[in-house]
Parts: C-alpha cells; structure tokens; sequence
C-alpha cells in the first residue's frame, strides 16, 4: 500500500496521542478538519489504523517484572500446536505470543509483580497447559526500546 506524505505524518502522529481532535491534526497537517477525518476513516477503512487503545504504565499496575519464556512443545502435531495456541490465549499474564523457528517453538512475553508472582504462575497456570516438553525463561534487567509505533 502506498502513502502519501501526509498520510505518513498523520499515522504517525495517531500513533503518538491517538486522543487528538481532528482540529488538532488538521493544524499540524496544514489541512482542514474535514480533510483529516476523512483520511483517517480512509485508513480506518482500509484496515490500516485496526484499533485504538490505552497503554498502561506496568510500573504503576504491579506487573513490571517481564519475563520471556522460551516454550518447547512434545510434538509439532497440528492440535498440538492448536490447543497450546488456544489455551495460551487465556493466560493474563502473557502478553505476546510468537510461534517461532530454532531451538524452541513458542516465546511468551510475560508481565508480572515479582519473581515469586512468576513462580506461582508456572507452578500453577504454565506448567497445567498440554504438550509443553521444555521451558527457558530469561529475565529482563533494563528495557533499552518499548514502541508500538511503526515508521511507514
């Protein structure tokens, strides 16, 4: 898909503060407020912008001690594969799941209070899921980049 300049700014700009009025984005994009609403609801449309949320500072909700967890499954059995997928869904601590290539299938970003919130949660919700052969789990000492914007 290709953008134009404007287009650009104006994704970028949403990405930053997406509670800015379309007064606000038209002053900024030299447009007029109906210019900008419509290239928002075109990108809207498009699939482009897919939704807006808030983001949580997880220093102040308790769960700032993040954990990647490295999953390695029994077997690479299609519903294997299906019930871990599905049943990960419904952990709350995880926060992003890739099914990876390499040495491990899964890695699970996980959000919780401390090492011992972490603990209860393998001992009681991770290790209960089906077909998990193996886990590897690396701790993080700082956070060097945290975005959610993409440059287009």
């Amino acid at each position: 898909m290709n953008f134009d300049e404007t287009d650009k700014k104006l994704l970028l700009f949403l990405q930053e503060d997406c509670k800015q009025t379309t007064k606000e984005l038209s002053y900024k994009l030299n447009l007029s407020v109906t210019a900008v609403y419509e290239r928002i609801k075109k990108l809207e449309n498009l699939g482009v912008i897919s939704k807006y949320v808030a983001l949580l500072d997880r220093h102040k909700i308790n769960r700032d001690f993040i954990v990647l967890c490295h999953i390695k499954l029994t077997q690479h059995k299609k519903e294997f594969v299906l019930q871990f997928e599905r049943e990960v869904m419904n952990l709350h601590e995880v926060t992003e799941c890739f099914h990876v290539s390499g040495d491990y299938d899964y890695i699970l970003k996980i959000g919780v209070k401390d090492m011992e919130d972490y603990r209860n949660f393998m001992l009681s919700k991770l290790t209960a899921l089906q077909h998990i052969a193996s886990t590897h789990s690396s701790f993080m000492i700082s956070e060097v980049k945290n975005t959610t914007a993409i440059i287009v």
